[in-house]
């Protein structure tokens, strides 16, 4: 009779780490989460890190607009106008100064009856930092006149000159970023609801449902954009006020810009109903919202983080390219488009070539974008 060897049973949990003999470093790596690897991965994307540094300090910058700007955005200089940038100095005769600007005098050509500007470089004037300047009424609740900058005291600060009104550059681009930035925001919102709701219902439910919306997405599709663009802001009524008129076009850039969402949120959950997790929370009786929203939509949700990056751009470009055509915004509200119709006339260009500076923020924001666009998509990607 053969004797049984003794057996016994460990009464401790289950550690797989613990079996596993893992490092430090493996055991951080193994046991983090879908969304601190993204992170991980996002922050060696060096490009992406920069660009997104860029537009978080924009979008900040909106908060504090007033204050930022050296001068009020309605503030008009008569002795000034149109009159080139000023350049800040550091060095006067050799010696270090604290930083400031030479003050401009102007002559009036009779030939060309143009303004000539010229720095008068024997009266260096100091600028002024957190000072009292323009008044204003911050986010319109409340007066204030505090300013990180402000121009010397009985001169003048024209960081990108001024326009045909005398009015500061350097300042109106400020505010104007306030509009220009929030469209984008209020855009995305708006398709992201159409894109997720309508493709999640064709993805989800299939047959007539997945049809109907498929041709719907082919006919919006087919339509020129900007044609159609300009058409439904032509519609808008010339006597809106420019809170509506920024509502209107704000609306009109999110539902033109869902059926690309819509699509990829459509493919996606197409596949995805088909997993087991799915097909059990189903058949416990799940409704097809609870599914969709809690099983379906996180497993592709830094995808849609990606996408939403790489819309907001178009939003953005599309506003300035119908408030530049005189069919978006209009004065008095403020917008890098509105700005930008300021150099319609090829002949302010060439004579004011400052005019075209709001094309700067435009053109770097929208960089920012693709570059975090790029890096989102990349951190998100789990077989890259």
């Amino acid at each position: 009779m053969t004797d049984h060897l003794p057996h016994f049973v460990s009464d401790a949990p289950f550690d797989p780490v613990a079996t596993k003999q893992l490092s430090p470093e493996q055991e951080k790596f193994y046991l983090a989460s879908q969304w601190k690897m993204m992170w991980w991965r996002f922050l060696s994307h060096k490009l992406a890190l920069v660009a997104g540094v860029i537009l978080l300090l924009s979008y900040l910058s909106i908060f504090v607009s007033e204050v930022l700007a050296p001068y009020n955005l309605h503030s008009r200089n008569t002795d000034f106008i149109y009159a080139p940038p000023q350049g800040i100095h550091l060095f006067h005769d050799g010696a270090l100064k604290a930083p400031f600007v030479y003050p401009q005098k102007y002559t009036l050509n009779m030939e060309t009856l143009k303004r000539e500007y010229a720095d008068d470089t024997s009266n260096p004037q100091s600028i002024r930092f957190f000072c009292s300047g323009d008044p204003y009424k911050f986010w319109g609740l409340f007066d204030a006149s505090f300013h990180l900058v402000c121009a010397p005291d009985n001169g003048t600060l024209f960081l990108f000159g001024t326009d045909r009104l005398g009015r500061d550059m350097f300042s109106r681009l400020i505010y104007g970023a306030r509009i220009s930035l929030t469209v984008g925001l209020l855009g995305i919102t708006i398709s992201f609801v159409l894109g997720i709701t309508i493709g999640g219902m064709a993805g989800y439910f299939g047959g007539w449902v997945d049809s109907s919306v498929q041709r719907v997405i082919e006919i919006l599709r087919s339509l020129p954009e900007l044609p159609l663009w300009l058409a439904l802001s032509a519609a808008l009524p010339a006597n809106w006020s420019p809170v509506w008129i920024y509502l209107g076009i704000t609306i009109i850039l999110g539902l033109l810009d869902w059926p690309g969402l819509a699509r990829a949120v459509r493919s996606k959950l197409l596949a995805l109903r088909e997993e087991d997790y799915a097909v059990a929370a189903r058949l416990m009786g799940a409704p097809p919202t609870h599914i969709i929203s809690r099983h379906l939509l996180p497993n592709f949700m830094s995808h849609l983080i990606a996408s939403a990056t790489l819309s907001v751009p178009s939003m953005i470009l599309g506003e300035t390219a119908l408030s530049f055509l005189g069919l978006g915004l209009r004065p008095p509200i403020t917008s890098w488009g509105v700005l930008l119709a300021e150099a319609q006339n090829i002949e302010a260009v060439a004579l004011y070539p400052w005019l075209m500076t709001p094309m700067l923020p435009v053109i770097v924001v929208v960089l920012a974008f693709n570059f975090l666009g790029d890096g989102l998509r990349d951190a998100a990607d789990p077989y890259d």
